[in-house]
């Protein structure tokens, strides 16, 4: 299966659409949302094109594809508005590598989740990277909509034995490593 894995929206509807194209674009099954879906939080400046029920509606569209946990930003009328669930965290087996999926905000890489993992993934830093440190690796998606440490507007795609952090506006490939069981 072929996931896309996103964070930190924020309320950008215009990222969002970008988001949603490159989905479509990447033929993913699913799109693993990891937090700050629509709010843009008290640290951050407005987004481009801010309008969180916007984007509640095209992810709606989308409630089907939609794996979804909570970020910091995220709270209960968020879950009110959306047509999926938020769960604190997600966890995959693929390619005999159990992956923890988490906002960022409690687990990431200095912090870990009481179960075992092989592949840590997560957003919060709005920084995207892949790094591996004690046969234990850490992925950070990035931000959708606010890019922090002059990094691009990223995510990441799952695709068979390959885990790629690409640009959001170009798809270009920023790094990658292929994973086996």
């Amino acid at each position: 299966m072929k996931y896309l894995v996103a964070s930190d929206l924020h309320g950008s509807i215009h990222y969002t659409n970008i988001l949603i194209n490159r989905f479509n674009d990447e033929n993913a099954q699913k799109l693993i949302l990891l937090g700050d879906l629509y709010y843009h939080g008290p640290r951050n400046a407005l987004p481009l094109d801010y309008n969180t029920m916007e984007c509640a509606m095209l992810l709606n569209e989308y409630k089907d594809k939609i794996i979804a946990v909570r970020g910091n930003c995220d709270a209960e009328v968020d879950q009110m508005i959306s047509d999926f669930r938020f769960m604190p965290y997600y966890e995959a087996d693929t390619n005999g590598k159990k992956i923890f999926f988490s906002h960022g905000h409690l687990y990431n890489q200095n912090n870990h989740p009481e179960t075992d993992f092989d592949i840590l993934m997560y957003g919060h830093e709005h920084t995207g990277y892949i790094k591996t440190d004690n046969n234990k690796t850490y992925i950070n998606t990035g931000s959708v909509s606010l890019p922090k440490n002059n990094t691009p507007h990223s995510y990441v795609l799952i695709d068979g034995n390959c885990i790629i952090l690409k640009e959001l506006d170009t798809k270009k490939e920023i790094a990658k490593i292929k994973i086996t069981g």
